[in-house]
C-alpha cells in the first residue's frame, strides 16, 4: 500500500512538473501580465473541474520554487527576478510627466516623460529608481506589469491616401496616439467619435495597435459626448437580453405564503419623501404612536434580496456594475427598469416587500427598543422633499403632524451626532434646466433643508444601528462577524497643518491636537466662513483635507459622521454593497456563522472601485453640461471666484452658475508669474501682482470646448 501511495505521489509530481512547464511557457508569451488561474488553465486548455484542479497545484508548486509571484490573492506573474526594483501604479500630469505610487513609500516617485516606455494612466508598473543629479529619487519603467484598461475613447484622424489612421484620444487618459489599421475600422468614419480597444504594443513601436470597437457619433453632439463619459468609464448604458428577460420573468405577485414569513405593516402609516423627479423609492418611513407614549418609527427598504438572488445573471450583472450612476440628463440604473422603478420602488398604493429597522424612540429621540426583519408594507403617500418642507414651514397640510414629530426628532438625532463629532459639510449641488432635446436652459443649486435632514438622520440610524447590531453582542463586545461597513479614515494630519496654517492667514484658528478638538475646529470653522467671501475657498480646502470614504470589512469607523460603526443599508435599488448588507443581516437573524472574510473583502474593494468611477463620470456630464450653457456666454464677462491653482494657471467659478473655466499663465501677458504651492497663489515676478485661491475675479468667456470639457476664461481688469 505504502508502495503504491509513493509510486502514486511520484506520478503526479511529475505530472504537476509537466503541467508547471506548460504555465511557464504559456506566462512567458506576456513576461510581464499578471493572470488569474482561470485564465492560466484556458491559456494551456485545461478546462474541466479535474484539469483545473492539476493547475492550482501546479501553481503552489510553482511558488514554492520561486517561479512565479503572487503578486495578490489569486493573481500570478513570472518572477522576472530584477534587482532593485519597485511596483506601483502610475499617474501622469498633463506635461506627460508621471508618478508612481509605490506602497509603504511615503513620496511617489517622479518620472520624467522619456523614461514612461510604454506605460499608459493608471497601468501597474516596475520601476528602477536611482537619484538625478544625486538629489531628488526619480525612476524609470522597467515593464508594465498590467493595463489599468485597453478601451479609449478617441476621435479617428485618418490619414489621406494611407490605409491606416489614429484614434486620438483625451491625453488624460492615454499619452499617445492608437495606431489603427484601415481594415480594423469597422465602419468609423475620418473625424467620428469611436471606441478602440488596445491590441498590443510591440517592442520599438511608436504607438500602440488598436481595433475600432463601436462608434460613438459625432464629436460635441450631446448623446455621442453621454455615451461617450460612459464608455470611457467603462460604465454599460444598456442591459443584456439575456439579464432584461430574466429580470422580466421575476414573479411580481404579493403571495401569502411569503406574506406569512414576514411583520404585515401594512397598516401602519407609511409614506415617502424623495426629489420630484425620483423613480426609484428605496425606503419609506411609518409612524405609529404607542400607548406608552412612546413613537414607533420604522425605516422601510425595498427587499431587494428577495428578488435578486446570486448566481443569477440578474445578480452578477449588479455586482459588475455595483452602482447606479446619475448623470445630468439620466440615470444608468444597477438594476433594470422593471425593477429599479417597478417591483422593489416603494411606489404609493401598492404592497410591498420590505426589509426593515423598526424603533421605539420616546420623545428625546432615544431608542428604547429595535427590531430588523422582512416585513410587507403599503406606502399611504408619495412626498416631493418640497412638499415636506411647506409642512415643516407651515404646519399645514395633509399628515402634517407626523412629518412635524420626524423632524423634531431627526434635529434632536442631529444635534446630538455633531456634538459627538460629526462633521457638517453642507455643500450645494449643480442641477439643470433641460428642454426636451436635453439643452440646459437654467441652472440651479439642489440646497439641503430640513425635509432632507429628516429623511437623512433615519437614514443614518438605520445605517448605524445595522452595523452595531452585527459587530455588537449584547455586552457592547465584538462579535468578529464579517460585515460590509462603509469607513471613513481620519484625515491626513500632513494636510490638516496645511489647512490650519492657511485658513490661520484669514484668522481663523484650528485646534488639531487630537480628534475631538478638530472636529469641533472643523464644524466652527464651516460655520464662521459661511457667507464671507473666502468660503468657497476654505470649504473646498476642508473637503481637501478630508480622506474618502470606502467600503471595507474592517470596521475602523465613519470620521465625518463621528460613528464607530457604520454601514450602508439603505439604498440597495442603486447601491450593491447595501444588498450584500441584507443578505448578510438576514444571514445572521437566521442564526448562521460568519462567512469568509476575504470574499466580501474583494467585493468592497470592487465596490469602491465602482463608486469612484461612477463619480467621475458624474462629474464629468456636470462639466460637459456647464460648459455646454457657457457656449451661449461667449465674450461675456462675469464676476468669478479663483477656485484652483496650479504651475500653468488657475481657475475660477462663476458662483451664480458653478461653471468652471481656465486662465493660463502664459496668457497674462502685463508679467511674468509664478506658482507659490504653499499660499496656494500665482504672482508676477517684476511688479508683484497676486492671484490667490479665493480671490474675486473678473472674467470673460473666451472658448467652450464641449469634447474636452473645457472652458477658457481671459481676465478683465
Amino acid at each position: 500500500m505504502s508502495k503504491k501511495s509513493k509510486f502514486i505521489s511520484h506520478k503526479n509530481n511529475h505530472k504537476l512538473q509537466e503541467i508547471g512547464r506548460k504555465i511557464v511557457a504559456f506566462m512567458n508569451e506576456k513576461s510581464s501580465k499578471i493572470y488569474n488561474y482561470k485564465q492560466i488553465a484556458d491559456g494551456i486548455d485545461y478546462k474541466n473541474p479535474r484539469q483545473r484542479e492539476q493547475v492550482i497545484q501546479a501553481l503552489h508548486k510553482l511558488l514554492a520554487e520561486e517561479r512565479i509571484q503572487e503578486v495578490e490573492k489569486g493573481k500570478f506573474i513570472l518572477n522576472l527576478k530584477i534587482q532593485g526594483t519597485l511596483t506601483g501604479v502610475i499617474d501622469f500630469n498633463q506635461s506627460g510627466n508621471a508618478y508612481v505610487k509605490v506602497e509603504g513609500l511615503e513620496d511617489d516617485v517622479f518620472v520624467h516623460s522619456k523614461n514612461v516606455k510604454d506605460a499608459l494612466q493608471g497601468d501597474t508598473v516596475i520601476i528602477v529608481t536611482y537619484h538625478y543629479k544625486g538629489k531628488k529619487l526619480e525612476g524609470s519603467v522597467v515593464d508594465v506589469l498590467e493595463r489599468n484598461k485597453t478601451h479609449f475613447v478617441g476621435t479617428l484622424d485618418y490619414i489621406a491616401h494611407k490605409e491606416f489612421g489614429f484614434v486620438v484620444a483625451d491625453k488624460k487618459v492615454i499619452n499617445t496616439d492608437i495606431f489603427v489599421k484601415k481594415d480594423k475600422f469597422n465602419g468609423a468614419k475620418p473625424g467620428d467619435k469611436v471606441v478602440v480597444k488596445m491590441l498590443g504594443w510591440k517592442k520599438g513601436d511608436k504607438n500602440p495597435e488598436g481595433e475600432i470597437i463601436q462608434v460613438l457619433g459625432a464629436p460635441g453632439d450631446h448623446e455621442t459626448e453621454i455615451h461617450s463619459i460612459l464608455a470611457e468609464y467603462g460604465l454599460p448604458y444598456e442591459f443584456p437580453e439575456d439579464v432584461e428577460k430574466e429580470a422580466n420573468q421575476i414573479d411580481r405577485e404579493i403571495r401569502d405564503h411569503e406574506v406569512a414569513k414576514r411583520w404585515d405593516m401594512r397598516g401602519t402609516l407609511t409614506f415617502t419623501i424623495d426629489p420630484k423627479d425620483a423613480k426609484d423609492f428605496d425606503d419609506a418611513l411609518s409612524i405609529k404612536k404607542l400607548d406608552n407614549g412612546n413613537w414607533e418609527i420604522g425605516v422601510h427598504i425595498a427587499d431587494v434580496s428577495h428578488y435578486v438572488v446570486p448566481g443569477t445573471l440578474l445578480d452578477e450583472e449588479a455586482y459588475q456594475r455595483a452602482t447606479s450612476v446619475y448623470l445630468v440628463d439620466r440615470v444608468v440604473p444597477m438594476l433594470p427598469e422593471v425593477l429599479s422603478n417597478g417591483v422593489c420602488s416603494l411606489r404609493p398604493n401598492e404592497d410591498k416587500y420590505t426589509f426593515s429597522a423598526v424603533f421605539e424612540m420616546d420623545d428625546q429621540a432615544e431608542v428604547r427598543r429595535q427590531w430588523f426583519g422582512r416585513t410587507i408594507t403599503h406606502s399611504d403617500r408619495r412626498f416631493t422633499y418640497e412638499e415636506a418642507q411647506e409642512r415643516i414651514e407651515t404646519g399645514q397640510g395633509d399628515l402634517a403632524d407626523e412629518i412635524l414629530v420626524l423632524d423634531r426628532l431627526a434635529k434632536i438625532m442631529r444635534e446630538k451626532r455633531i456634538r459627538n463629532g460629526a462633521i457638517t459639510f453642507d455643500r450645494s449641488e449643480v442641477r439643470f434646466n433641460l428642454d426636451e432635446n436635453n439643452e440646459p436652459i437654467g441652472v440651479y443649486f439642489k440646497i439641503s433643508k430640513d425635509s432632507n435632514h429628516l429623511i437623512e438622520e433615519f437614514m443614518l440610524l438605520a445605517n448605524r444601528k445595522v452595523s452595531e447590531y452585527v459587530s455588537l453582542n449584547r455586552k457592547g463586545e465584538h462579535t468578529n462577524n464579517t460585515f460590509i461597513y462603509r469607513v471613513h479614515d481620519d484625515p491626513d494630519p500632513v494636510k490638516l497643518e496645511a489647512l490650519r496654517d492657511f485658513v490661520g492667514t484669514f484668522g481663523y484658528k484650528m485646534n488639531i491636537a487630537n480628534t475631538k478638538q478638530t472636529t469641533e475646529s472643523m464644524n466652527a470653522l464651516l460655520k464662521g466662513v459661511k457667507g464671507k467671501p473666502e468660503e468657497n475657498m476654505i470649504e473646498t480646502l476642508a473637503m481637501r483635507s478630508m480622506s474618502k470614504a470606502v467600503y471595507s470589512t474592517d470596521p475602523i469607523g465613519h470620521y465625518g459622521l463621528g460613528f464607530e460603526y457604520y454601514s450602508h443599508f439603505t439604498s440597495p435599488i442603486r447601491r450593491y454593497p447595501d444588498l450584500i448588507a441584507h443578505r448578510l443581516l438576514q444571514h445572521y437573524l437566521d442564526g448562521g456563522k460568519s462567512p469568509y472574510k476575504p470574499e466580501v473583502e474583494e467585493q468592497a474593494k470592487h465596490c469602491s472601485a465602482m463608486e469612484r468611477l461612477a463619480a467621475d463620470a458624474e462629474r464629468d456630464s456636470i462639466k460637459f453640461m456647464q460648459v455646454k450653457f457657457m457656449e451661449k456666454h461667449i465674450g461675456e464677462v462675469f464676476e468669478g471666484v479663483i477656485s484652483g491653482v496650479a504651475e500653468f494657471g488657475f481657475w475660477v467659478q462663476i458662483p451664480e452658475n458653478g461653471a468652471e473655466g481656465l486662465i493660463k499663465l502664459r496668457d497674462l501677458t502685463d508679467d511674468s508669474y509664478m506658482y507659490d504651492a504653499k499660499s496656494h497663489a500665482v504672482y508676477g515676478t517684476r511688479h508683484g501682482r497676486q492671484f490667490q485661491l479665493g480671490d474675486k475675479v473678473k472674467i470673460k468667456v473666451m472658448k467652450a470646448n464641449l469634447i474636452a470639457k473645457q472652458l477658457d476664461f481671459k481676465i478683465v481688469d
